[in-house]
């Protein structure tokens, strides 16, 4: 027997073996490539479904706001509104004194309770030589001035002229509410017999001439064309006269 023909087998074997593990190393790579290829398509349709569920919780219908309910007007006797503005205005100037406080007619209320969503006080620094009005408003109506206290236009200060008065806070001791009350038993309460819907307002400054804080109650949407006008202390709540 040849050499040869004794290692035939051997070589065979060998060969089989070879081509064995080349085919199952064949096999596990195709097997791993699926494997990555199913793991790609399992992660691209799962940004798919991310993206569709995400694009329909944002088109999901929001319920609509509830609107917030607007503030009701709030109405101030005239000390109480003072009391409000006097803060702002010792802000402009430590040493300002007023000289007139005036409630504005508005549509938030007729003024017949003492009360009004507008008032105006007017203030004179003489370090600043100025007048300064200081506005506080509840109201709502569109042409009011903003809620809250804010200031109004400088100017110059004259201490002789007799409309600039200043007076001390102190003399203001009666509320335009007990002003009214008193307005009433000299008129006042005829001319609301015979017109109720009439707006009632009030300027409390100082007389000059008697030494006096005076609540003036003006019967009418102004001073110039009011039906009557009550003079009364703004010191003590006497009446003192029917101005007209």
């Amino acid at each position: 027997m040849k050499m040869r023909d004794f290692v035939q087998p051997e070589t065979a074997v060998v060969t089989a073996v070879l081509e064995q593990v080349m085919e199952d190393k064949t096999r596990r790579m195709v097997l791993r490539r699926e494997r990555a290829s199913a793991m790609t398509t399992f992660a691209a349709a799962l940004l798919v479904i991310l993206a569709l569920l995400a694009g329909c919780d944002s088109n999901t219908a929001k319920p609509p706001q509830a609107k917030p309910e607007p503030k009701a007007p709030e109405l101030l006797t005239g000390r109480a509104a003072f009391q409000k503005v006097f803060i702002a205005a010792r802000n402009y100037a430590a040493d300002v004194k007023p000289f007139r406080i005036e409630s504005t007619p508005s549509t938030d209320g007729n003024g017949q309770d003492g009360k009004s969503a507008i008032w105006r006080a007017s203030f004179a620094s003489a370090t600043q030589r100025g007048v300064k009005p200081f506005i506080w408003s509840g109201s709502n109506a569109p042409d009011a001035p903003s809620r809250g206290v804010s200031p109004g236009n400088e100017d110059t200060y004259n201490p002789n002229n007799a409309s600039t008065q200043t007076f001390d806070v102190a003399f203001l001791k009666v509320d335009s509410d007990q002003a009214f009350a008193e307005a009433q038993k000299h008129g006042g309460d005829k001319v609301l017999e015979k017109d109720p819907t009439i707006p009632v307002l009030y300027v409390c400054d100082w007389n000059h001439n008697t030494n006096e804080l005076v609540w003036h109650v003006i019967y009418g949407a102004s001073r110039e064309t009011a039906k009557l006008t009550v003079a009364v202390n703004a010191s003590t709540g006497a009446f003192i006269r029917v101005e007209k």
